[in-house]
This record gives C-alpha cells, sequence and structure tokens, in this order.
C-alpha cells in the first residue's frame, strides 16, 4: 500500500512475463479496465469447464483434443487464480478474528444456485 492508494494485482503480465500492478483507489479508467478483463476471463473458464464437461463425457475423444482441452483448462486455472489473489490482496485486513462476522444457516446464497453472484464491478 501507498500513501495514493492500494497497489493492484492486474490480470495480465508484461512482454517479459511479469505481473503487472497499478497504484490507486480502485475508481479509475485502467482499474475498470481490469474490473472488466476479470469479469471476462472468470466467464470465458466457466465456459470453458462446462465444455471440458461434454469433451470428457465422450470415451472416444482423440488425444490431441484431450491435450488441447487440458491446455485451455490450466490458462484458464491461472487466469482464475491470479483473479483471486487480485481480489483477496484488495480485501480488508481483519486485525482480530473475532470481528468476523459469521454467515448462520440461511445467511448466504441459495444452496440450490438460483441466486445471481455480485457484479464484479460492484
Amino acid at each position: 500500500m501507498t500513501a495514493s492508494g492500494t497497489l493492484r494485482l492486474l490480470p495480465w503480465v508484461n512482454d517479459d512475463g511479469r505481473p503487472c500492478y497499478l497504484v490507486g483507489d480502485g475508481t479509475g479508467y485502467l482499474s475498470r479496465v481490469a474490473d472488466n478483463i476479470e469479469a471476462m476471463q472468470l466467464g470465458m473458464g466457466s465456459d470453458l469447464l462446462g465444455h471440458a464437461t461434454h469433451m470428457l463425457d465422450d470415451p472416444n475423444l482423440p488425444n490431441g483434443e484431450l491435450r488441447f482441452l487440458a491446455c485451455r483448462l490450466a490458462e484458464a486455472l491461472r487466469d482464475v487464480l491470479r483473479v483471486a489473489e487480485s481480489r483477496g490482496a484488495r480485501l480488508p485486513a481483519v486485525e482480530d478474528p473475532e470481528d468476523l462476522d459469521p454467515i448462520a444457516p440461511g445467511d448466504g446464497p441459495d444452496q440450490a444456485g438460483d441466486s445471481e453472484p455480485p457484479s464484479p464491478t460492484a
């Protein structure tokens, strides 16, 4: 963290493959671009997982297609882990674990999956 804002891991790397960071308060143009890219990465990962589930139901899936699928799943997992790391780093620190407010049964999202997840830009 700096005097001018927080340090945010961005959802892309530089030409050398090293992580990129942004210093700011999370309300600027580049933060919104990063939010949109993260949302797109998460959506693409979800779509790929659904596609993979259908492909893996085929017992005659050629090895080349299986390898291609595994490579795309690894890329999607890398993206999702970067998003999780970035978002986790931006969570407010909890000084005392007693300050945590656990979710009581019935207070969380519907277990059947009927509720919508919060918007990534909210």
